[in-house]
């Protein structure tokens, strides 16, 4: 396998400088042992002008045989001979992408404490490689370097034989790229497209290659237009890793879109933390109030959005007349834990029929979220910034549009009742706002008028004569042409007053 990098430079800028971020000095010709071969590492040309590092490295077909028995394409042949007679000393493959990170280790990491400035920026690159497998022709080579950056993809395909044409052209393509480019950036999407060409692995891809694939496409990955693609053929299509990758990578381009760290994005929040006294009876009220609603409203069919650890979800699984339950959160971990709690690997076929745990933001419309008879946002909103909540009540009730949305969020005059959360202090650090009654209800008109919706609000826990229920909850209810059940059918518990829509002027925005 052969595979070189040129660069072009200035008396000031010289190109050799390609050998210290390389990590590798031009004057020499070096080898390192690899667990397949060896590779070596020399400079065709050194000069202010130009310069260009060659990596080859040699398959021991005989290695290769005896450390992937079973493993990949070259331990798995269709006849004995194939074991040693194939293509793997000579196609560019993932045997060239483990020899890149192990020779060009720090220049994957764009780490040069020689060149720090000159390791950041980015420097007219031509990579070659002559020999590419590439499952999915030339075409695919351009969907999936075009997006990256480079000037020029050229893959010429190679032909089976030179000598008779009329055989056509092989899976192989020479591949040639050409633009300005990080070096670390053009390494690591070497690292992970080589394979994803070649459609093949020479080793058993574990849990631990999703890091690998995140880490190489940290910059690059999110956004790719072909990311699905690209996930899938990485992990050897083991559709379980591929999942767990794409929900990574959307938690890093829902955080890119709101400029914020993943782990800000990330941040699910145990309902039992809410409230600094008496947690678990409150919460356990909120679910009861929030089924008994949904039974009263008729919903067999309901999306828990900001599910968190699917304690919720778990409520309604508990009673049969939810046929379908489908927990929503932007958080990975929160849904880790809700598979767990709910032990999602150890239901029935029956019973994990029933449920659906996925990622998703609701600051976007998302098509997979229309249909459903009912909407939740338990403790919710208030975990939401003031400026983006309409994008959320788009999302909910301009979108989405279930027959029956329930809303339920602290109510802030009783936070007073709280011995020991401090004045002018909300419930968890988290909470962007917390509402008073007259704020939430000015809130919830705004949105029912808005979308065609009619609101009916009721307290749940203690109903305190001065400063009223430690939560608020809002049933809203579809009207018109889009609802489909009678006041009668949509009347919610016992507990709900009906209030005219109308917004009061008095409250204003926490």
């Amino acid at each position: 396998m052969f595979l070189t990098i040129t660069t072009t430079g200035t008396p000031d800028r010289p190109a050799t400088d390609l050998g210290f971020l390389l990590h590798k000095h031009p004057d020499n010709a070096q080898r390192f042992s690899t667990s397949h071969g060896t590779a070596h590492v020399f400079y065709p040309e050194a000069s202010a002008e130009r310069c260009t590092a060659a990596l080859l490295l040699e398959v021991d077909p005989v290695a290769l045989v005896r450390r992937g028995a079973g493993k990949g394409r070259g331990g798995a042949p269709d006849a004995a001979l194939a074991q040693y007679v194939n293509d793997r000393p000579y196609a560019a493959s993932s045997l060239m992408s483990v020899a890149l990170s192990s020779v060009f280790k720090s220049a994957l990491r764009g780490v040069c404490a020689a060149l720090l400035e000159r390791a950041a920026t980015a420097l007219p690159l031509r990579v070659e490689v002559p020999a590419l497998p590439a499952r999915g022709g030339a075409d695919l080579v351009h969907k999936l370097f075009g997006p990256l950056g480079w000037d020029t993809v050229s893959a010429r395909p190679v032909a089976l034989d030179e000598q008779f044409p009329q055989w056509g052209d092989s899976r192989y393509v020479s591949l040639v790229l050409e633009g300005e480019l990080r070096l670390a950036d053009a390494l690591r999407q070497l690292y992970v497209l080589l394979p994803v060409l070649d459609d093949a692995k020479h080793y058993w891809v574990a849990p631990d290659e999703v890091d690998k694939l995140l880490r190489a496409g940290d910059g690059w990955l999110a956004g790719h237009p072909e990311q699905e693609l690209i996930t899938s053929r990485y992990l050897a299509r083991r559709r379980s890793l591929a999942r767990q990758a794409m929900e990574r990578l959307e938690l890093v381009r829902l955080a890119e879109a709101d400029g914020l760290d993943v782990e800000e994005v990330d941040n699910s929040v145990d309902e039992n933390s809410d409230t600094p006294q008496g947690p678990v009876p409150l919460a356990a009220q909120r679910r009861s109030a929030i089924v008994a609603a949904l039974v009263s409203a008729g919903a067999a069919r309901v999306l828990d959005l900001g599910c968190g650890q699917g304690q919720l979800v778990g409520a309604l699984l508990a009673d049969p007349r939810f046929t379908e339950v489908v927990g929503v959160d932007v958080s990975m971990r929160a849904l880790a834990v809700a598979a767990r709690r709910l032990g999602l690997d150890r239901m029935t076929e029956r019973q994990a029929a029933r449920v659906k745990l996925t990622q998703g933001s609701l600051a976007y419309t998302d098509k997979r979220l229309g249909g459903y008879d009912a909407a939740v946002l338990s403790e919710v909103i208030e975990h939401v910034d003031l400026p983006r909540l309409p994008a959320l009540e788009y999302a909910v009730f301009g979108s989405a549009r279930p027959r029956t949305v329930i809303v339920t969020t602290p109510n802030v005059e009783y936070n007073v009742r709280w011995e020991t959360l401090p004045a002018g202090h909300v419930r968890h650090g988290d909470h962007r706002f917390e509402w008073s009654r007259p704020q939430f209800q000015e809130w919830a008109r705004a949105v029912a008028e808005h979308h065609g919706y009619g609101v009916e609000f009721g307290p749940v826990g203690p109903d305190d004569p001065e400063v009223g229920p430690p939560t608020q909850m809002a049933v809203f209810t579809l009207t018109g042409a889009g609802g489909s059940t009678s006041r009668e059918e949509r009347s919610a518990s016992g507990a709900l007053e009906s209030t005219p829509h109308h917004t009061p002027k008095e409250a204003t925005a926490a």
